[in-house]
C-alpha cells in the first residue's frame, strides 16, 4: 500500500479528481465530497472559487441567472510546507492519513511509472520559467507543477528543487498546443 498522502496524490493524478469531485462537478457536489469547511471568494458575479484549504475548486457561469460550470481545481500542495495541520481538511486525513510538508516529484512520478501512468513533460508559461517545470498526464488531464531551480522571489523558500508545488486539472491537450508543445510522446528528465 501506497503510504500516507502519496496514494492521495496518486489518486487525483490517475482519476483527474479529488475523491471523485472532477473539475466539472458543482459547488454542492465538491461541497458533499469535501465538507463545508471552505471559503469562498465570488469575482463579479461570474467567477467563484472554493478553497478547502489543500484543495482549490473554481467555477464560472455566463451570467448571474445561470448555474454555475465547473472550471478547475487545483491541490495548493506548497502550503502544506507551513506545516499547518488544519490545511488538509478531516475528510482527506481521515481517508489517506497524515500529509508530509513536502511531495517530492521523484517519488510521485516513481509510483505513478510502477502503474503505467507517465507523465510527459511539457512546455512551460514563459511567467513561470526558468523556476517551475510541468509534468501532465494525458488521459486524466493532470498536470503537476515542481520546482525547477530556485529563485529569490519566484519560488517558496520552503520547497526545495524537485518538489511539487502544485497540482491542477484539467490542462487540455489544446492547452498544451498553444504553450507550443512539439512532441509530447517523447519522455523528458525528471527533476533531481
Amino acid at each position: 500500500m501506497t503510504p500516507y498522502s502519496l496514494a492521495f496524490y496518486v489518486d487525483v493524478v490517475t482519476t483527474g479528481t479529488v475523491l471523485g469531485a472532477g473539475p466539472a462537478a458543482s459547488p454542492d457536489a465538491v461541497t458533499e465530497i469535501l465538507g463545508p469547511g471552505f471559503a469562498e471568494n465570488v469575482f463579479g458575479r461570474r467567477s467563484m472559487c472554493r478553497d478547502y484549504g489543500l484543495a482549490e475548486f473554481s467555477w464560472d457561469r455566463a451570467s448571474a441567472d445561470r448555474p454555475w460550470s465547473g472550471h478547475h481545481f487545483t491541490l495548493q500542495v506548497h502550503r502544506l510546507a507551513h506545516r499547518d495541520r488544519t490545511l488538509v481538511n478531516e475528510v482527506l486525513r481521515a481517508r489517506y492519513g497524515r500529509f508530509t510538508p513536502r511531495l517530492r516529484f521523484a517519488k510521485l512520478q516513481r509510483l505513478l511509472d510502477r502503474r503505467g501512468v507517465p507523465l510527459l513533460e511539457i512546455p512551460e508559461l514563459p511567467a513561470n520559467a526558468p523556476y517551475f517545470r510541468t509534468f501532465w498526464q494525458p488521459d486524466s488531464r493532470v498536470a503537476v507543477s515542481v520546482i525547477a531551480t530556485y529563485g529569490e522571489y519566484s519560488t517558496p523558500d520552503r520547497l526545495r528543487v524537485g518538489d511539487v508545488y502544485s497540482i491542477q486539472a484539467p490542462v487540455t491537450a489544446g492547452e498544451i498546443e498553444r504553450r507550443g508543445a512539439r512532441d509530447l510522446s517523447r519522455p523528458r528528465r525528471s527533476p533531481r
